[in-house]
C-alpha cells in the first residue's frame, strides 16, 4: 500500500469514524421553544403538546447516561455504513462501536486497506480506530490510529471545528433538541418500534441556522462552515424521532440532500444505563494520525478529504 493510500485511508477513517458517532448520537440543537404552547386545553381536559412531550423525552434521555446503539448512515456516493455498540454521555462521549462499510467510495478505500470493518473507541478528548494487518504493515506495525479532536479541528477547517464540537457534545437527546429548536414539529402518531409502542414526532430543521445557534464556533468558523454546507448542497433536513412510554428515545431518522446525493442517518437505542467500557489502546500499538501524516509527507492541505465531514451533522 503506497503512502498516498495510507494518507487517504487515514483521512477517510477520520471522517467515517466521526460520522458514526455523530450519526448515532444526533446533531446538536438547543432546547428552543417559548413554553407558551406546552399545554393545550381541550373540552374539560388537558392534553400534552408535542413541545412538552419532547422536553420530557429530552430530559429523560439525557439523564439515562448510556445506551446500546445500532445505526446506519448513507451519504450519497461517499459511503454506506453500519455501526453497533455502546455509547455513554455522562461526561463527554465515550464508547465502543464496531463499524462496517457496506458501499460507496469509503468502502472501496477500506477494502484497499485490507478490511471493511473496524472497531472505534471514543473518549472525551480523542477517538481511536483499529486497523487491519495490511494497514499496520504500512504504518510502523501499529494497529490503532488516534485522532485528537483538536487536531481534527485544525485539519478540517471550519467543518473540522464544527465536527470537534459535535463529537464532544452530541448525545442521543440532541435529536430531540433539534426538533424543539426547529419550531416545526408535529406528532405523527403511535407506532411499533422493535416490539414496543412509541410516539412518532417529525419536523424540518435548517442545518446552517442550527449550527449558528447551537455550537461553540467563532464567527469566522461559522461563516466558513455555512460556505461549506452551501457548497455541499446541505440546506435543510427532516428529523423523525420515536419516544417510548418511559420518555426515552428509541429511534431517530435524519434525512436530507447534498450535492453528492441523498443522505440519511438512522439509529436505534436500547438498554439505557448499560455499562460502557471504553479504554485507551496500548500506546505501543497506537499511532497518532497527525504524526502519521508528517511521516507520509502530508501537509495541512491534505484535509480536503475531511472538509465535508461536518455536513452530515
Amino acid at each position: 500500500m503506497k503512502s498516498t493510500t495510507v494518507r487517504r485511508v487515514g483521512l477517510s477513517i477520520a471522517v467515517a469514524t466521526a460520522l458514526a458517532s455523530v450519526a448515532a448520537c444526533g446533531s446538536s440543537g438547543s432546547s428552543g421553544g417559548s413554553g407558551k404552547d406546552d399545554k393545550a386545553v381541550g373540552k374539560g381536559s388537558t392534553r400534552v403538546s408535542p413541545i412538552a412531550a419532547l422536553r420530557s423525552a429530552e430530559q429523560s434521555t439525557d439523564k439515562a447516561d448510556s445506551a446500546k446503539v445500532e445505526s446506519s448512515t448513507v451519504m450519497g456516493s461517499l459511503m454506506s455504513m453500519e455501526a453497533k455498540g455502546d455509547l455513554g454521555w455522562s461526561d463527554g462521549i465515550t464508547g465502543v462501536l464496531t463499524m462496517t462499510y457496506t458501499g460507496g467510495t469509503l468502502a472501496q478505500t477500506m477494502r484497499a486497506a485490507g478490511s471493511t470493518s473496524m472497531e472505534a473507541r471514543y473518549l472525551p478528548d480523542a477517538y481511536y480506530a483499529k486497523m487491519g494487518e495490511k494497514f499496520a504493515e504500512q504504518a510502523g506495525g501499529k494497529h490503532w490510529l488516534k485522532y485528537d479532536y483538536d487536531d481534527l479541528a485544525k485539519l478540517g477547517g471550519s467543518s473540522g471545528a464544527y465536527l470537534k464540537d459535535q463529537m464532544q457534545n452530541s448525545t442521543p437527546n440532541q435529536s430531540v433538541k433539534l426538533l424543539l429548536a426547529s419550531g416545526d414539529v408535529k406528532k405523527v402518531g403511535t407506532e411499533s418500534v422493535r416490539g414496543q409502542q412509541a410516539t412518532h414526532y417529525s419536523g424540518t430543521v435548517d442545518v446552517a441556522d442550527l449550527a449558528a445557534k447551537n455550537s461553540n464556533l467563532t464567527a469566522s468558523q461559522l461563516a466558513g462552515l455555512k460556505k461549506q454546507l452551501t457548497a455541499a448542497g446541505v440546506t435543510t433536513e427532516q428529523v423523525d424521532i420515536w419516544v417510548n412510554a418511559q420518555n426515552l428515545l428509541v429511534k431517530k431518522v435524519e434525512k436530507g440532500k447534498m450535492s453528492s446525493g441523498q443522505y440519511s442517518q438512522t439509529a436505534y437505542y436500547s438498554e439505557y444505563g448499560v455499562k460502557v467500557d471504553a479504554t485507551v489502546p496500548p500506546a505501543s500499538d497506537t499511532e497518532d494520525f497527525t504524526a502519521l501524516l508528517k511521516q507520509q509527507g502530508a501537509g495541512s492541505d491534505s484535509s480536503g478529504t475531511s472538509t465535508g465531514s461536518g455536513t452530515s451533522s
